[in-house]
């Protein structure tokens, strides 16, 4: 175990992002659910504002762990090429999973944000934060949509991930920061003594602690 948990995970990332404290132009968006209790730890130790991404995995239709994709809310769409041609997946069936995906990321945006417009990312430094990453599809999908929004710079940090992600990541993003990166990686779960699902409660209850925290609101 490298992590007790997302909280520990936060803080031990927060340590390796310094450069970022305190600078006006950073923002931190974490990747919900597991992605927010990580997040809010870096973003209280930048004293950076905090939000979410909305990001969905498309997990290959009865193997949902399996991911040949994401997708972002607004409809930006990554998707495993690798895993798409091995399985022989048609795109009808990438479509309709797509389109379940979207309805769930349409009702978390409305439990996540209420009324609350998505962040301002043109021209800052987008810090995008999740608890770990495998095969990075959902990370690449949430990069590709802030590519679209022009911020001057995207930064991916995560506390553990696949040596071969992060390798990869740095040809896609201004910067990788990954704390660890063992060679015997099988998942992101087993890296942490508690790995139990966040909530739809607990990403709010964060957002808002966020909101009201010095120098963090969003």
């Amino acid at each position: 175990m490298l992590y007790q948990d997302r909280t520990d995970a936060g803080r031990q990332l927060a340590r390796q992002l310094g450069a970022y404290a305190h600078r006006h132009d950073v923002i931190v968006l974490a990747l919900p659910r597991g992605g927010v209790p990580v997040g809010f730890e870096v973003a209280e130790a930048l004293g950076a504002p905090l939000d979410v991404l909305l990001v969905r995995k498309l997990g290959v239709p009865g193997h949902e762990e399996l991911a040949m994709g994401a997708i972002v809310s607004g409809g930006a769409r990554v998707v495993n090429e690798d895993v798409v041609n091995y399985l022989h997946i048609p795109d009808t069936v990438i479509d309709e999973v797509a389109r379940r995906e979207l309805e769930e990321l349409d009702r978390r945006d409305r439990t996540y944000r209420d009324v609350r417009p998505a962040p301002a990312v043109s021209g800052r430094t987008v810090i995008l934060v999740d608890d770990g990453l495998a095969t990075g599809s959902t990370m690449r999908a949430a990069a590709a949509a802030m590519r679209e929004l022009e911020p001057a710079r995207i930064v991916v940090a995560v506390p553990v991930a696949a040596p071969q992600t992060c390798r990869e990541l740095r040809s896609e993003v201004d910067e990788v920061v990954c704390v660890h990166t063992p060679d015997m990686f099988q998942g992101v779960g087993q890296w942490y003594m508690d790995f139990s699902q966040t909530t739809d409660d607990e990403v709010r209850a964060l957002l808002a602690r966020a909101a009201h925290g010095s120098g963090s609101a969003a």
